[in-house]
């Protein structure tokens, strides 16, 4: 099963995505935990630029270029080879992120980015994706305040203004209605207990797990 994490920023998405990685393991699930840009050693070369707050003048196309080769690579020497072993993949961010943050919020054309992705990816979509939705003010608000102790944390999407992100959140949410049965959403301004408890919910129905959502284990 292949399962993409999304969000605005500060949404909570590596940490829930982790959380779900350390569920699954003692129930003998064989997990790739993973992300984009990045998951190869190319991917980390071209996320370090993409997220560079120093590289201003990228223009949009080459933006969205930088991300499907890494997401090229990264399918190709990740992610399929671990499908075709019968393993979950726990991936933070893909393929709809280009579309929210590239198409919606850069305002590219949908169509073009459509054949761009599934180009980069042989057409390979997720089974499921958890979408973490929060407020995008709110969402920046947490993300500062890890910068606030990681200065690497506020990188080059931070830095955009409000009605860009607002635009994303937009796109992600548009998204999701056109697909309800392959998105879960989940409001990330709970607890991260309670967006756990209803991601594990979700996963552990589409892999017949029977052991209790809420237990840690």
């Amino acid at each position: 099963m292949f399962i993409t994490f999304e969000g605005p920023e500060g949404s909570g998405k590596s940490s829930q995505i982790a959380l779900l990685a350390d569920w699954l393991r003692p129930m003998k699930q064989d997990v790739l935990l993973t992300r984009e840009p990045g998951g190869t050693a190319i991917g980390d070369r071209v996320r370090a630029i993409l997220l560079d707050p120093a590289c201003t003048e990228m223009e949009d196309a080459a933006e969205v270029l930088l991300y499907s080769a890494a997401r090229a690579q990264h399918v190709g020497q990740v992610i399929r080879p671990h499908l075709a072993r019968g393993g979950v993949v726990l991936c933070d961010r893909y393929a709809d992120s280009t579309l929210a943050y590239q198409g919606y919020g850069r305002g590219l054309d949908l169509a073009t980015l459509a054949v761009i992705t599934a180009f980069a990816t042989g057409g390979l979509r997720p089974d499921l994706v958890v979408f973490l939705d929060i407020d995008v003010a709110a969402g920046l608000r947490r993300k500062q305040l890890h910068a606030d102790e990681d200065a690497s944390q506020w990188n080059r999407f931070e830095r955009e203004t409000l009605a860009y992100h607002q635009r994303v959140r937009a796109g992600y949410l548009q998204m999701a209605a056109a697909e309800p049965g392959r998105w879960l959403l989940v409001d990330a301004a709970q607890s991260v207990e309670k967006v756990q408890a209803a991601v594990r919910q979700r996963v552990g129905a589409a892999l017949g797990l029977s052991s209790p959502v809420g237990r840690d284990e």
